[in-house]
């Protein structure tokens, strides 16, 4: 089966259809949707900010002698919104009356209002393209530093805001955020000698790509084609050693000892001075004075990766590969990467490329060529249901038994975006076992009702089947899995046999789960 252009659009742009929104999609046109999107306000929409305001998150630990009682409840959010001041004495181990669940719940916080987010969040564009920031800028929130832990909320509100933004401002802000100078080691960095991982993954993975390192075939910066004019074709180990060295003394005031003395110990970012290394340096071909003045080396090793075209050709061949197939159509890419130079300077930057993309006959035509994460398939499967999500462990536990774990990536690269990487035996078992367990009424995280929300008419297992499979998988063409469907509903009972109380709701919570296992389902 192929769903209809308005189901397409839900499954990428957004974390799968409603019954809702797809009329409004189907009403408004994909055009005028996507744009809606795209021009969504700062911060969550109203309804969206009702409900995390209501929300509650368990805590839980047991008491520990002379230190902290035991403690058990259900407590509202309160670290999304939290300053750093706020923040920053949950990391001081000199305290040790604060229990580890308590270090590390503003991370468990934005683990559980991203669930709530992707499930309700009227802009729903946005939280697509806060999850591949995310990964595209990947740190591992379950990093050994508790740093990380503690400062998330404010890491994801920079990729927040900045998600449908200009490229070369997100740059400086994640350069200089608290989790990614903790991750890839730029907090320690100091002149003779500099520490690389921060500047070496800022060119690999962040801006111009693995596939403009050219160090196999070149050793010098002056042989990379282009280079004497400032206009390299892509970057060697030189530009990584001279970029690192133009990011030392970017860092963090942690209390850390220096030559100058004790720096204040707030969590803001700070420019060391006496850690930077203040002599010449040449990257992508670029010379850059000696003794500039305070952060001007970083910044335009950050000018110069954005404007280089092979950033544009990178980023826009992983936004393709996100929103429309695994195999990124070369020539939308190209489309992409050039709307993406026409509008390096422009506020939107990020927008108008998604806008390009969204909007071309390849994403309508590529249907089937994605797969859902376990992420994207268990939200999709609540959208699509109208199941409600109530915060507990039990659905971040369920994508990790398929490979899933949210902001936990262990490798810098983040989480691979292609089909083979989500759709192994293991997987789909754990893809069974979430469905079941997600339709089912005892699941506290979801509890949904089927019994309730089945309408009057449908009368028997095969009527549920085909009500059921229609919702999940709207369009056309799909008797194939409804016959499939019905066939395995004749190993519990004949497909004539009617839905009775209190036994329905046990009988249709399988339909749905046996309805989202489809192919078609597990597909965008």
């Amino acid at each position: 089966m192929k769903p209809p252009l308005e189901a397409i659009v839900l499954g990428r742009l957004a974390h799968g259809h409603t019954a809702e929104e797809l009329e409004r999609v189907r009403a408004m046109g994909r055009a005028a949707w996507v744009k809606e999107q795209l021009l969504a306000p700062e911060g969550d929409d109203p309804a969206m900010k009702e409900r995390l305001a209501r929300a509650t998150l368990h805590i839980e630990y047991g008491e520990e002698k002379d230190k902290f009682a035991a403690l058990k409840e259900d407590r509202p959010f309160r670290a999304l919104d939290a300053s750093i001041a706020d923040l920053w004495p949950l990391r001081d181990y000199s305290k040790n009356n604060i229990p580890w669940q308590e270090r590390v719940r503003p991370r468990d916080e934005v683990v559980a209002a991203t669930w709530l987010r992707a499930r309700y969040a009227h802009f729903q564009l946005r939280e697509v393209l806060v999850g591949f920031w995310h990964d595209h800028f990947h740190v591992n929130a379950l990093h050994d530093d508790i740093t990380i832990a503690v400062t998330w909320p404010l890491y994801d509100r920079t990729i927040r805001r900045h998600a449908l933004g200009n490229f070369r401002e997100f740059l400086e802000d994640v350069a200089t955020s608290i989790p990614m100078l903790v991750y890839l080691n730029n907090r320690t960095s100091k002149a003779s000698p500099a520490n690389e991982n921060y500047a070496r993954e800022l060119f690999e993975l962040h801006t111009l790509g693995a596939d403009a390192y050219l160090n196999h075939l070149y050793n010098r910066w002056r042989e990379v084609p282009g280079a004497a004019k400032g206009k390299p074709a892509g970057y060697i180990d030189q530009d990584v050693y001279e970029a690192a060295r133009a990011f030392t003394g970017w860092t963090i005031a942690d209390g850390s000892w220096s030559s100058e003395g004790v720096l204040p110990n707030t969590g803001e970012f700070a420019y060391h001075a006496s850690w930077h290394d203040p002599y010449q340096k040449r990257v992508l071909g670029v010379e850059l004075d000696a003794n500039a003045p305070p952060l001007s080396d970083g910044r335009r090793v950050l000018d110069l990766v954005h404007e280089h075209p092979a950033t544009g050709r990178h980023v826009c061949t992983k936004l393709v590969r996100k929103l429309v197939a695994d195999d990124p159509p070369k020539r939308l890419v190209e489309r992409a990467a050039a709307v993406w130079r026409d509008h390096l300077k422009s506020p939107d930057q990020i927008a108008r490329v998604v806008e390009a993309i969204a909007l071309s006959d390849e994403f309508a035509k590529t249907w089937g060529q994605k797969a859902k994460r376990p992420f994207e398939y268990m939200v999709s499967l609540l959208r699509a249901t109208g199941t409600d999500y109530r915060p507990e462990p039990a659905l971040p536990w369920l994508a990790l038994t398929m490979g899933e774990r949210p902001f936990g990536w262990p490798t810098p690269d983040g989480p691979p975006d292609s089909a083979e990487s989500w759709l192994s035996a293991n997987s789909m078992m754990g893809r069974w076992n979430a469905a079941f367990w997600l339709m089912s009424k005892g699941n506290p995280s979801t509890a949904p009702d089927f019994a309730v929300r089945t309408p009057d008419t449908v009368k028997t297992l095969g009527q549920a089947a085909e009500y059921w499979a229609d919702r999940i998988l709207p369009g056309e063409g799909k008797e194939a899995t409804i016959a499939a469907l019905k066939e395995t509903l004749t190993t519990w009972a004949p497909i004539e046999s009617p839905l009775v109380p209190p036994q329905s709701h046990e009988a249709l919570s399988g339909i749905v789960a046996l309805a989202a296992l489809s192919p078609e389902f597990n597909l965008k």
